[in-house]
């Protein structure tokens, strides 16, 4: 539970707040008790303990009775608590005792005191010695034929969780942590071609670049590069089937993680013109396992699908598998050219 409380004194522009933080610290002790049938006859009041286990800063124990806690049941029931085993003071709690199945079924027997947190709130033990529990935790007659009772063993699961309460005052610092410029400085990097260690020739441009980052960023390069059967002492590369703009372009998006502005590479003011550049950078994301360039693409190309493009990026979508821009594509030649594009 976490409740807010602001301060909105009059003389003062100035607000604060503080944030009171009510949870718990939940542990869980598994309890087995072997030789059940021994244990009974002990009479009532009479219990076996389990080794103490911490919580919250507190120790805990399970007390079991066979023959029950109160006289006056004459054993008909076995009982189970909780017992706070350390020093404390009004240690607020809550619990949860479960009888597990051993017959594989999952039927556990479960009294939980979580579930009514909302009814009663947590249970308060007040000093070393205060229990939680069940002193009709189950009828022994009907335990005693039941899954729960397997080779004259029973084993139960307890959980506690521990109340904490803290409090958040405003914080004592502003410190105004300005957004990464992690992909300025590589774009800086590449454009002043600082420490360049490859060169690609496409068509009758060359781009130098760096192995390293073509690495980290391209499965393709990096086999390429530092594979089993790549070579880290090339420096030229001459690259076919790709158009400059259209590989200028990825070179820019590996570098910065952003898609460049394909009308200021192109030249050309035309939304025709984008779109194609897109549908090649699209096929080229593909080629160099960009993954990410690929679905920016695609996202871009699902925006502009008209009239004029749709064939094109129809057959595009169904060579590199996009489905999403297949889909977008079937939908507008459904609507706008009767299908005529559809496969």
């Amino acid at each position: 539970m976490i409740v807010d409380y602001e301060d909105r004194g009059g003389g003062d522009d100035s607000d604060s707040c503080s944030k009171s933080i009510n949870e718990t610290v939940n542990g869980s002790h598994h309890f087995t008790i072997r030789g059940y049938s021994l244990a009974k006859g002990m009479g009532p009041g009479k219990y076996i303990t389990s080794y103490t286990f911490t919580v919250g800063g507190y120790d805990w124990a399970v007390y079991f009775y066979p023959d029950g806690k109160n006289i006056e049941d004459s054993s008909t029931y076995v009982s189970v608590f909780i017992a706070l085993a350390s020093e404390g003071t009004d240690v607020r709690a809550l619990f949860e005792l479960t009888l597990l199945d051993q017959s594989g079924n999952g039927k556990h027997k479960v009294h939980s005191h979580f579930d009514r947190a909302l009814e009663s709130g947590p249970y308060s033990l007040k000093y070393r010695g205060s229990m939680w529990g069940y002193k009709r935790f189950f009828r022994r007659s009907v335990l005693e034929t039941s899954d729960y009772l397997k080779d004259d063993c029973l084993s139960m699961r307890c959980t506690v969780g521990v109340v904490r309460t803290r409090v958040e005052g405003p914080k004592d610092y502003s410190v105004s942590v300005p957004p990464s410029d992690m992909g300025q400085s590589l774009k800086y990097v590449l454009d002043a071609e600082l420490g360049c260690d490859i060169d690609f020739r496409v068509g009758e441009e060359t781009f130098k670049a760096h192995k390293l980052i073509l690495a980290a960023r391209s499965p393709v390069f990096r086999a390429q590069f530092f594979g089993l059967v790549g070579n880290p002492n090339s420096d030229k590369v001459e690259l076919e089937d790709i158009e400059p703009s259209i590989f200028k372009a990825m070179l820019h998006f590996i570098y910065s993680d952003e898609l460049p502005d394909l009308l200021e590479i192109a030249g050309s003011t035309s939304t025709r013109t984008s779109t194609i550049m897109m549908q090649h950078i699209l096929a080229a994301a593909d080629r160099f396992g960009l993954d990410r360039l690929k679905q920016l693409c695609e996202a871009k190309l699902c925006e502009e699908v008209n009239v004029d493009t749709v064939a094109t990026t129809l057959s595009l979508s169904e060579q590199h598998q996009c489905l999403q821009l297949k889909a977008i594509c079937l939908k507008f030649a459904a609507t706008n050219l009767g299908g005529a594009c559809s496969p």
